[in-house]
């Protein structure tokens, strides 16, 4: 008997949680990139496309509202929210510059880029982690895959190792879970 699509959804979704523990070091790393930010009093600026957008935003919401408990509001700003800058930006620079635009705008040194991919190929995070650079931001990424294009460019990376994007972001929302966990803990 062969398994059901779910089955062996949840077959391939359970053996990519159970190798998470592998990837503690780089998932604490950026965690700390992330608590000193927010202890110094600066922002956290997140970005992804399509789902990673999504989580973006997701995670913004976690830490801005709350996760777990009822706190003061912690600063993080998803930067795939605001049509207008997104529309404008696209319309006058390319589709490319959309968040690399906003972190110029909006970015302070001593804050931290958080940014999104999958396939760490994404033109406007790899614009957007130059474009941070540049501002003085700290820079770490939630990659899949190998990482691609993004993994040299990010001082701190987690790399999820599935070429299956469901399943990558489903890791990446479980991650972005526990970081919302542990920075409510430390910094609220």
């Amino acid at each position: 008997m062969t398994d059901s699509p779910f089955q062996s959804n949840l077959t391939s979704h359970v053996a990519l949680l159970n190798a998470l523990p592998a990837l503690e070091p780089d998932i604490a790393a950026v965690l700390g990139l992330l608590r000193e930010a927010l202890l110094r009093g600066n922002k956290i600026l997140v970005a992804g496309n399509g789902g990673s957008a999504a989580d973006a935003q997701h995670f913004t919401g976690e830490l801005v509202g709350s996760f777990q408990r009822n706190r003061r509001a912690l600063p993080c700003l998803a930067l795939t929210v605001d049509t207008s800058n997104l529309t404008a930006i696209g319309n006058d620079f390319g589709f490319d510059e959309v968040f690399a635009r906003q972190i110029e705008g909006l970015g302070n040194k001593g804050d931290v880029f958080l940014g999104l991919s999958t396939s760490g190929n994404s033109a406007n995070i790899i614009k957007a982690t130059e474009a941070a650079h540049v501002a003085g931001l700290a820079v770490a990424g939630l990659l899949g895959r190998d990482g691609g294009a993004l993994k040299s460019l990010m001082r701190e990376t987690v790399i999820v190792p599935h070429m299956v994007t469901a399943r990558i972001q489903e890791a990446h929302i479980f991650i972005l879970h526990y970081w919302a966990e542990m920075l409510e803990r430390d910094c609220a």
